[in-house]
């Protein structure tokens, strides 16, 4: 039996190998509040880990891992590309959103965070709001992604929708050298707060788009839109949108989407969406490129919200935000000329565009210590 709980010492090496990459993993379990909670940071060269913090109930510590594991690095990633002198980091929370939520745990969880020292910055994720973070506030100044009465930034879905516009721009100049929105045909796939942003912008422009979502209500109130704006809009079935005849297939609802079963129903130039973690694996990014479709990696392209939160340190400025997001046009552009000079995928060639801004940043500091002073604290 080893150190863990229910895990040999060979099961124990195994998670140790998983870690390996990551400059610090920290368990937290405080028994009194009931938290149980990971905070893993991957990489901070470019500054302090930023990272939302999701609650799930999870079946085991193993899953919360790899989970932890996997979303953290993706940050460092994120964070490179988007131009933000954060690094990257995650947390994730065991239990149910729905029933194991108190004050008590997400002050506990503020503790912890406080307890880094400035090296981890997080906020709302998946089975988080913004109400369980002022709690966490109560503890620790480290909290992005706040209300604006407290200083933040507001809704992060605007910068992150118009991150997607840009990243279709960016798409239209390379397939049809052009970067109009218009006389282009979309299947948008979810109409959440970043879809629905997204198909009204493109409706706005004289856009086709073929639409679907769980809601009836938001299918409605796309079809008034379209008749406000005399647009043209079509609705399908959720399994219909992948195989659509549109020029750009616009993922903003779950990730994995881009899996064996969806490449072959594919008839889109290419991929343009907010969702994360698009490809169900880097081979799939593989086969959609000898399918000869355009794909637009989308932790660049939804990196609107990233750069809203990170602001928000500095203090919140939407002006500065939008500023900043219209980069994420020219940046998937570079990603689309390093693909074609090295004839690469494109997630290969965003990685290694991260990977050298990271390399070049480590030559002068490849360790976080020092700490950014908010402008809220509400302790």
């Amino acid at each position: 039996m080893g150190l863990i709980e229910g895990l040999s010492i060979d099961e124990e090496f195994t998670l140790l190998d998983k870690m390996s990459e990551h400059e610090q993993i920290v368990f937290c379990n405080n028994p009194n509040s009931g938290l149980r909670a990971i905070i893993a940071i991957h990489n901070t060269t470019l500054g302090p880990a930023l990272g939302g913090c999701r609650m799930h109930p999870y079946q085991s510590i193993e899953e919360a891992l790899e989970d932890v594991l996997r979303l953290s690095k993706g940050m460092t990633y994120k964070c490179a590309a988007a131009d933000v002198d954060f690094g990257g980091g995650k947390a994730v929370i065991i239990g149910d959103p729905l029933t194991d939520k108190t004050p008590e745990l997400f002050r506990s969880f503020g503790q912890y965070v406080d307890s880094l020292g400035g090296r981890f910055y997080t906020g709302t994720d998946m089975g988080t709001t913004m109400d369980d973070f002022i709690q966490a506030m109560k503890e620790t100044t480290n909290i992005v992604g706040v209300p604006e009465a407290y200083g933040g930034g507001g809704d992060s879905s605007i910068p992150t929708a118009m991150g997607v516009l840009y990243g279709i721009q960016a798409t239209n100049q390379a397939l049809f050298g052009k970067q109009k929105l218009n006389g282009v045909s979309y299947a948008i796939q979810g109409l959440g707060k970043v879809g629905f942003k997204v198909a009204e912008r493109l409706l706005d422009e004289g856009a086709s788009i073929v639409v679907t979502d769980v809601s009836e209500e938001k299918l409605q109130a796309i079809n008034k839109k379209a008749t406000q704006t005399a647009g043209n809009v079509q609705i399908v079935e959720q399994t219909k949108i992948y195989s659509q005849d549109v020029d750009i297939f616009v993922p903003c609802a779950v990730g994995g989407v881009i899996n064996d079963d969806t490449i072959n129903q594919l008839k889109a130039k290419a991929i343009v969406g907010s969702t994360n973690n698009q490809l169900k694996s880097e081979e799939h990014g593989k086969k959609i490129s000898e399918k000869g479709i355009l794909y637009a990696p989308d932790y660049i392209v939804n990196a609107g919200g990233l750069i809203q939160v990170a602001d928000e340190l500095y203090g919140a400025n939407k002006e500065r935000v939008l500023a900043k997001t219209k980069e994420i046009y020219h940046v998937i552009l570079e990603v689309y000329q390093q693909a074609e000079i090295h004839q690469i995928t494109t997630n290969e060639a965003a990685n290694r565009i991260c990977e050298r801004i990271i390399a070049e940043k480590a030559r002068r500091n490849s360790f976080y210590t020092r700490s950014i002073k908010p402008k809220w604290d509400i302790r």
